[in-house]
C-alpha cells in the first residue's frame, strides 16, 4: 500500500504519450515516443510516482485521491513556451497592416511604430497595471495548455522599467497557475537616448544593469538581440560572457534578418538555446548540434512577416535539439496560438507528430533549463498535464489551428477544465 498523501489518478487513457530523459533529444531521438494504451498515471504531491498500463496500477489508497477516467482520451505532458515577450504595454495594430502593404521597417519607425512605441508604453506603466495585464495574458496561456512559459525584459531600455519587468514576472511565478522563467534582455534595442552610442548602451547593461538584476535575483537568462544594426557579435559576446560571469544562463535571438553569426556564437558560449534562426547558417547549426544548444523556431513570427521559416527539418535531419515557441509580443507576432504554432509545424516546417510534441515539451523544458523537471510524464517529474478531447496526439496537428485541450493539470492540480470530452469525471 502506498503511503496517504495528495493524490492524483488518471486510467483508462486512450493513450498516454510522452517523451523521456533529463536533457532535449536531438536528431532522430525526437521521434521517440513512449506510447502506453489504456494508461494510468498515479501522482502524489504534484510529482509523477508511476505510469503505466491501467490494468497494472499498484494498490493505492483511496484516502486524499483524485480519479480522472480518462477513457477516449490522450494524456500528454503540459507545453513548455520557451521564448516569449508576454509582459509589455500598449498594442501596434496598424503596424501590422504598414507590414502587410509593404511599408519599410524605417518608415514604420518614421510614423511612431515599431519596437520603441511599445518601449514607451511599457515605461508609461505602473506596477499593477502591468502586472494585471501579464496575468491575464498568462490565464489565456493556460487554456491552450501551457503550464511553463518563458517571458524576457527588453521593453524598458531603462533600469527602473528593465527591473520592473522582471519583478512582475517573479510576482506571477509566485502567484500564478504557469510557471513563469524570467529572462532578463535589455538588450533589445539601442535606445534612442543611446542613438549612435551603442557601445556606452552596452558598458550601462554590463556594469548597471546586469549587477542589480543579479543582486535582487530577477532573472534566471540574459539573452541578447544579435543582429546587423542592433547588437554586433562583439557586443554580444561582451554581454553575455558579463552574465555567464554573474551566474545568469545565457540564450541569443540570432540570425533572424540576416547571417551574422549569432549561431555560431551560442555554440562558442555554450549557450542554452539561440532562437529565430531563419538566415543560420549551416555552420551555425552543426556547431549548436555539436554543443546541445537547443535551437528554438518560432513560425508563427515567420507566418506574421511573410517571411520564409526557419530550417527546422533541416536542423533536425543534421543532429539538432529542436524547440517550438510562440514568440508572442505586440510588434512581430502578436499571438500565443499553440494550435496554430502546432499547425505551421506540420504543414510549413514538415515536422512530424512526435517531433512536435517533443518539441513543444522536453526540448521546450530544455531550453529554459528545467528539463530534469518538467517536460516529459514519469517518476520524478513534476505532475504538469494536458488530457486532450480526441484518443490521439495525433489529433494536435490533424484538427488544424484548433484547442483540443480538455483539461491542464498542474503540479497535480486540476486547473482548468473544459468538459469538452466525454470523460468519466473526477471523483
Amino acid at each position: 500500500m502506498r503511503s496517504e498523501g495528495s493524490m492524483l489518478l488518471i486510467k483508462h487513457a486512450a493513450e498516454i504519450v510522452t517523451s523521456t530523459g533529463t536533457t532535449a533529444r536531438k536528431g532522430t531521438d525526437m521521434n521517440r515516443l513512449e506510447r502506453i494504451i489504456d494508461g494510468a498515471l498515479l501522482a502524489k504531491d504534484g510529482i509523477v510516482e508511476w505510469v503505466g498500463k491501467t490494468a497494472e496500477l499498484p494498490e493505492i489508497s483511496r484516502e486524499n485521491l483524485t480519479i480522472i477516467d480518462a477513457s477516449g482520451c490522450s494524456v500528454i505532458p503540459g507545453f513548455v513556451d520557451s521564448h516569449t515577450h508576454f509582459v509589455f504595454g500598449g498594442y501596434r495594430p496598424e503596424e501590422f497592416f504598414w507590414r502587410l502593404s509593404g511599408t519599410p521597417y524605417l518608415e514604420i519607425l518614421e510614423r511612431g511604430g515599431g519596437i520603441l512605441n511599445t518601449v514607451k508604453a511599457t515605461q508609461s506603466m505602473d506596477y499593477d497595471a502591468m502586472f494585471e495585464s501579464a496575468s491575464r495574458r498568462l490565464d489565456d496561456m493556460l487554456l491552450m495548455g501551457v503550464t511553463t512559459v518563458e517571458g524576457k525584459s527588453g521593453y524598458g531600455l531603462d533600469f527602473d522599467t528593465e527591473l520592473m519587468q522582471l519583478k512582475v514576472m517573479g510576482k506571477l511565478n509566485a502567484v500564478h497557475t504557469v510557471e513563469v522563467v524570467p529572462t532578463f534582455m535589455g538588450a533589445h534595442a539601442i535606445p534612442p537616448k543611446y542613438h549612435g552610442r551603442g557601445d556606452d548602451y552596452v558598458t550601462f547593461i554590463v556594469e548597471e544593469l546586469l549587477p542589480a538584476v543579479v543582486e535582487q535575483s530577477i532573472a534566471e537568462f540574459c539573452d541578447v538581440f544579435c543582429e546587423k544594426g542592433v547588437f554586433s557579435v562583439d557586443q554580444t559576446r561582451k554581454i553575455l560572457q558579463a552574465a555567464g560571469d554573474l551566474g545568469l544562463k545565457r540564450k541569443i535571438h540570432a540570425d533572424e534578418i540576416v547571417s551574422f553569426g549569432g549561431a555560431e556564437l551560442a555554440a562558442e558560449l555554450g549557450a542554452v538555446s539561440a532562437d529565430h534562426l531563419l538566415q543560420a547558417s549551416d555552420k551555425g547549426i552543426a556547431d549548436m548540434a555539436a554543443r546541445d544548444v537547443v535551437a528554438t523556431v518560432l513560425p508563427i513570427t515567420a507566418f506574421c512577416l511573410k517571411e520564409k521559416y526557419a530550417r527546422a527539418r533541416w536542423i533536425i535531419d543534421n543532429g539538432g535539439a529542436l524547440a517550438l515557441a510562440t514568440d508572442y509580443n505586440p510588434g512581430s507576432c502578436f499571438s500565443h496560438s499553440i494550435p496554430m504554432l502546432i499547425a505551421l509545424a506540420a504543414i510549413q516546417l514538415t515536422l512530424s507528430p512526435a517531433e512536435i510534441l517533443t518539441a513543444l515539451t522536453l526540448n521546450g523544458a530544455a531550453a529554459v533549463g528545467r528539463a530534469d523537471r518538467i517536460g516529459t510524464l514519469e517518476p520524478g517529474k513534476q505532475a504538469d498535464i494536458l488530457i486532450l478531447k480526441y484518443p490521439s496526439y495525433l489529433f494536435l496537428s490533424y484538427h488544424a489551428g484548433m484547442n483540443i485541450v480538455d483539461r491542464v493539470i498542474k503540479k497535480g492540480q486540476v486547473v482548468v477544465d473544459k468538459g469538452y470530452s466525454n470523460l468519466g469525471g473526477i471523483k
